[in-house]
């Protein structure tokens, strides 16, 4: 059985207040992806992790994955005896902002659920990827969707962007989530309004992109790189960076940004897709 852990992308990110807790209170608007992470289980005794793909390097298969916690919990949830044998094909850079950790967590959760055919309703699974991150309900999802709170309050959101073709870069660098939102401001500049994918794309910004630029200044280049490309409608930084999409109208225009990001910029990684 094999299941894809979709690129996430956020459309929009408002960070309206820092709380006690030192989490913060946001506003974003959620989408996917068609291409992502894959993820793979064969039938094993025990529970065991095997990570391959050209991003395998910069990921630890230990019990700390979030892969094998997600697993663990589910296991726990369920008192599953059995094991399983999973594999990860590690397409996606790590610490990027596009929820390759979180996208992978969600995807363990609805492989497993077939591969051990549990019957779990929607807000059970919900418990079980909220306590393993902020961003993993969204994931389990992977559909356009508004999120609140730490992100994983989930409400429905018109999806007016489906199939839109995007290209996602990332100039080869991770930026730590907690360093970025450190240097958040704190200055609230306003909600996320927007109630459709579109709209947000449109209307939003990403409240990190000046903290994320701070800790990495290279994403200003990602970023005027795809502003200045033809046929964009839209530029911005995912989640805490440093990854950076655009999206486009056209295809040939995204075909022709994938190519000049290949000649102008051959170190950086990039990911030509469509929305979901």
């Amino acid at each position: 059985m094999r299941e894809t852990a979709y690129a996430k992308l956020n459309l929009a990110l408002h960070v309206r207040a820092r709380e006690p807790d030192g989490y913060h209170r946001l506003e974003t608007l959620f989408a996917f992806c068609e291409d992502g992470d894959e993820l793979s289980v064969a039938a094993d005794d025990e529970l065991e992790l095997r990570i391959e793909g050209p991003f395998a390097a910069d990921l630890a298969a230990g019990e700390d994955n979030l892969v094998l916690r997600a697993a663990e919990a589910l296991r726990q949830v369920c008192s599953i005896t059995s094991g399983a044998a999973l594999r990860l094909d590690k397409r996606l850079p790590v610490a990027s902002g596009i929820g390759g950790g979180s996208a992978d967590a969600a995807a363990t959760l609805r492989l497993l659920c077939r591969f051990w055919s549990l019957r779990m309703s929607a807000p059970e699974l919900h418990a079980v990827a909220a306590g393993l991150g902020a961003d993993v309900p969204a994931c389990l999802r992977s559909e356009t969707v508004r999120g609140e709170g730490r992100g994983d309050r989930l409400s429905a959101a018109e999806n007016d962007l489906a199939g839109a073709p995007v290209l996602l870069v990332n100039p080869g660098v991770a930026v730590s989530t907690p360093d970025v939102f450190r240097n958040w401001d704190g200055v609230d500049r306003g909600s996320l309004a927007a109630t459709s994918a579109r709209a947000a794309a449109l209307e939003g910004r990403n409240d990190l992109e000046a903290p994320a630029t701070a800790v990495a200044p290279v994403i200003a280049d990602a970023l005027h790189f795809l502003q200045s490309c033809d046929g964009v409608t839209v530029a911005r930084m995912s989640g805490s960076g440093a990854t950076c999409f655009a999206l486009f109208e056209r295809e040939a225009d995204r075909e022709a940004a994938a190519d000049h990001a290949r000649r102008a910029h051959p170190d950086w990684w990039q990911l030509a897709s469509h929305l979901r």
